[in-house]
């Protein structure tokens, strides 16, 4: 009799291990899948949607080039403040309209570099420490090329380095 019991606890044991380890595998299986749709599967519709871009845009950056970049030479002035121990390092790109506009920033090339640097050197570090401060120093630095270029010839700068110490 008691051989009887101890093989049929030793049955339900091997039931309950099974169990555990069919819950164990449904635990991991949901864990994988959050895992895999959290950080490896690709941006879903819903996703794509809520970031602005549909399909026909998928993969295509929302502002597009109107015109040709070019590149400024690196500015590194003082800033005007009152002890004069900080400066800037800035590099940026100019997209302009077309070969014409482009070929007027080489021409006015040292006009262009005296204007900004005046620009640049007129900044103090408040000037320029905000997001906003920055946008208004690009449509600021758009402004003062379309004097020297000509109206309209000058589209946007793209700030590609920037350092305030």
């Amino acid at each position: 009799m008691a051989d009887e019991d101890l093989v049929q606890e030793g049955k339900k044991g091997g039931k309950l291990k099974w169990i555990i380890i069919a819950v164990a595998l449904i635990v991991l299986g949901v864990g994988g899948y959050f895992g895999y749709t959290m950080f490896l599967a690709a941006p879903d519709e819903a996703q794509t949607a809520e970031s602005g871009a549909g399909e026909e845009g998928a993969g295509v950056p929302t502002e597009s080039l109107e015109g040709k970049l070019v590149p400024l030479p690196m500015f590194l002035v003082n800033l005007a403040d009152p002890l004069g121990r900080r400066y800037l390092k800035l590099g940026m790109e100019v997209e302009v309209r077309d070969e014409k506009a482009e070929q007027a920033l080489l021409k006015y090339e040292a006009k262009i570099k005296d204007t900004l640097l005046l620009l640049f050197s007129s900044k103090t570090y408040d000037d320029l420490s905000t997001m906003k401060a920055k946008v208004e120093l690009k449509q600021e630095i758009v402004d003062r090329l379309n004097q020297i270029v000509g109206k309209g010839a000058i589209l946007r700068v793209y700030i590609t380095e920037m350092v305030i110490q």
